[in-house]
C-alpha cells in the first residue's frame, strides 16, 4: 500500500465526444481570431494559460465543454491577485481587484455576444468552479 494520496477525477468523455469539442474548439479559435482577439490553445501547447487574451480549451470530462476564458496582461492581472491573496473587503475591494474583475466581467460577456453572433451556443458556467470563463455548447449551422 502506498501513501500517496488519490483524488477521484471525474469520469473521461468517451474520445469522440473529445474529438467533437476539440473541432469545435477549432472553429471558436478561428471566430475570435476573425474579429481581432489574440487567442491561444494552451491545452494542446502545453503551457501556461496566462497569456494575454482569449484562452480557448477542452475538458475531457463527461460534464466537461470547450472553453473560453479571457486572460490580462499580468500588470494588470498580479496586483489584484496579489491583493485578494493577501485576503480583502469583498464589499468595498481595493481599486486594482475592481478594475480587474470588471474586466474580466466585461470581456466574458464581449466574447458570449459575440461567439452567439457568429453561431456558436454559449453559457456562462458556475463562476464558483470556472470563475469568468465562457462555456461554448455547440454551433447552430
Amino acid at each position: 500500500m502506498t501513501d500517496t494520496p488519490r483524488f477521484d477525477l471525474p469520469p473521461k468523455a468517451p474520445p469522440e465526444i473529445v474529438e467533437a469539442r476539440q473541432a469545435l474548439a477549432g472553429q471558436v479559435c478561428q471566430a475570435l481570431r476573425l474579429v481581432g482577439f489574440p487567442v491561444d490553445r494552451g491545452d494542446l501547447s502545453g503551457g501556461p494559460h496566462y497569456l494575454p487574451g482569449v484562452d480557448v480549451h477542452v475538458t475531457p470530462f463527461v460534464d466537461g465543454g470547450v472553453y473560453a476564458n479571457w486572460h490580462t496582461d499580468a500588470e494588470l492581472r498580479d496586483p489584484a491577485l496579489d491583493l485578494f491573496a493577501k485576503g480583502i473587503d469583498y464589499a468595498n475591494p481595493p481599486p486594482a481587484v475592481r478594475h480587474h474583475r470588471t474586466v474580466l466581467n466585461h470581456m466574458q460577456a464581449a466574447l458570449m455576444g459575440i461567439l452567439a453572433s457568429a453561431g456558436f451556443e454559449v453559457e456562462e458556467p458556475d463562476r464558483h468552479g470556472h470563475g469568468s470563463m465562457v462555456l461554448v455548447t455547440g454551433f447552430r449551422h
